[in-house]
């Protein structure tokens, strides 16, 4: 095993210039705290000293990777948290998972946690906390801006910093995990949720961090993030049952990914149809739905097939799938179809108290699915809060409704019960 043996029940303590620092932090507030983040990270250039997940050798995979446990942590490093003398402590843990094809994987997350201590109820909390990927390649990764990386790859993560502040800011202990995996397996759904599990069981093994096994868990994602959060609890029974959960909350749920495709595809989001296209193309052969791009398909899914969801954006303004395709409506397709409902969510019901929310106006996933999903939950026996929210707009949505989702999670890490059954709103 590569370890750090240095890192064993060690923490990293404040200097004065970092007591400093929290103060300020503060004083100024959620989203003050985040426009400094933004602003100090977004500088360009890369780092040199920082290098593309790829070409990072702590990525590497053990020979002997077989041979550990779900979770096990293979390998750590401490770290400034995005490159900045920040009041956090920050590690990067390397750990076992097992991906969607029941291969053994190693993953990595990052963990933080505020320096001062915890003064509320019981033990410090962990908050799983997953970021919208959506790439197709690692340098899209969290961890690798949450180091310090400096590259137009870093801007899912960099929004958000609010969230991952506001959280630090309620004293949580916080694990971001790159759930997509080694292989960057966006929308797929078992390979994110089991990578999500095992980072929470490595952040939890991990002895520096002052987590206990009284310590209650959260998760929240939003967007991308949400498909990663909400598959992970519906796989948590039967994959991680000691895993408790005292409160999840997931907004903008990418749900009906048909029609999430169709509703971009065209328009000045059209990226995000090929990112889609390109993934279930990529994850799941067995669909077809490869073999029935034409020519320009083939060559986008190897031009692309590192690319973030950023660069998608980018680089297809008002183009359409079926450019790419040897059919008409390859979005109504049956391999396109197929491909998208072995990645739909609604297929079990998480056993833990949930709390969604998403607009009633989403310009990128339409809330007919949420709708759906919510009634499939509730019919299933969930316990859950559904917000329709009237804030209009994916984004807008994600700033307007996460005080609910941040004080929902501090209710149910307080201990506070929650009624069973469902409260759609």
């Amino acid at each position: 095993m590569r370890r750090d043996d240095a890192l064993i029940g060690v923490r990293t303590r404040e200097t004065a210039g970092r007591s400093r620092g929290f103060r300020l932090w503060r004083r100024i507030g959620l989203l003050g705290a985040a426009t400094l983040l933004a602003a100090a990270v977004a500088v360009p250039g890369t780092r040199a000293d920082i290098p593309y997940p790829d070409d990072d050798p702590f990525y590497a995979a053990p020979i002997s990777l077989g041979e550990f446990a779900n979770g096990a942590i293979l390998n750590s490093r401490p770290i400034a948290v995005l490159g900045l003398p920040l009041p956090l402590a920050g590690w990067q843990l390397q750990y076992r998972t097992t991906d969607s094809a029941d291969e053994a994987a190693a993953d990595v997350a990052t963990v933080l946690e505020p320096l001062t201590p915890w003064n509320g109820p019981g033990d410090r909390p962990l908050l799983s906390y997953q970021i919208a990927e959506d790439s197709l390649g690692t340098r899209c990764a969290p961890s690798f801006a949450l180091r310090g990386g400096r590259d137009f790859s870093i801007a899912t993560t960099l929004l958000d910093v609010p969230f991952l502040a506001e959280a630090l800011r309620r004293g949580w202990a916080v694990v971001v995990s790159d759930y997509e995996g080694p292989k960057s397996r966006f929308f797929d759904g078992v390979n994110s949720g089991r990578a999500v599990l095992d980072g929470v069981r490595a952040a939890k093994s991990f002895a520096p961090l002052s987590i206990t096994d009284s310590s209650p868990l959260g998760a929240w994602g939003y967007s991308g993030g949400a498909f990663a959060t909400l598959w992970a609890m519906q796989l948590r029974a039967s994959y991680a049952p000691e895993l408790a959960f005292a409160g999840v909350t997931s907004g903008g749920v990418p749900t009906d990914i048909p029609a999430i495709a169709r509703g971009v595809d065209g328009s000045y989001q059209a990226g995000l149809a090929v990112l889609i296209l390109i993934a279930l193309a990529r994850n799941d052969a067995g669909s077809g739905l490869a073999d029935i791009l034409n020519d320009s398909g083939h060559a986008l899914m190897a031009q692309e097939a590192t690319s973030c969801g950023g660069d998608l954006v980018v680089h297809h303004f008002f183009r359409h799938v079926d450019d790419f395709s040897t059919v008409p409506d390859l979005l109504g397709s049956a391999a396109f179809r197929a491909a998208a409902n072995h990645q739909e969510l609604g297929g079990w019901a998480p056993d833990v108290p949930l709390y969604l929310y998403h607009s009633n106006n989403d310009d990128v996933i339409p809330s007919a699915g949420f709708s759906a999903l919510v009634d499939r939950y509730c019919a299933l026996g969930a316990t859950l809060t559904a917000v329709h929210s009237a804030i209009p707009g994916h984004n807008p949505a994600a700033v307007g409704e996460a005080l609910g989702a941040m004080n929902f999670l501090s209710d149910r890490f307080a201990g506070n019960p929650v009624a069973a059954g469902c409260t759609v709103r």
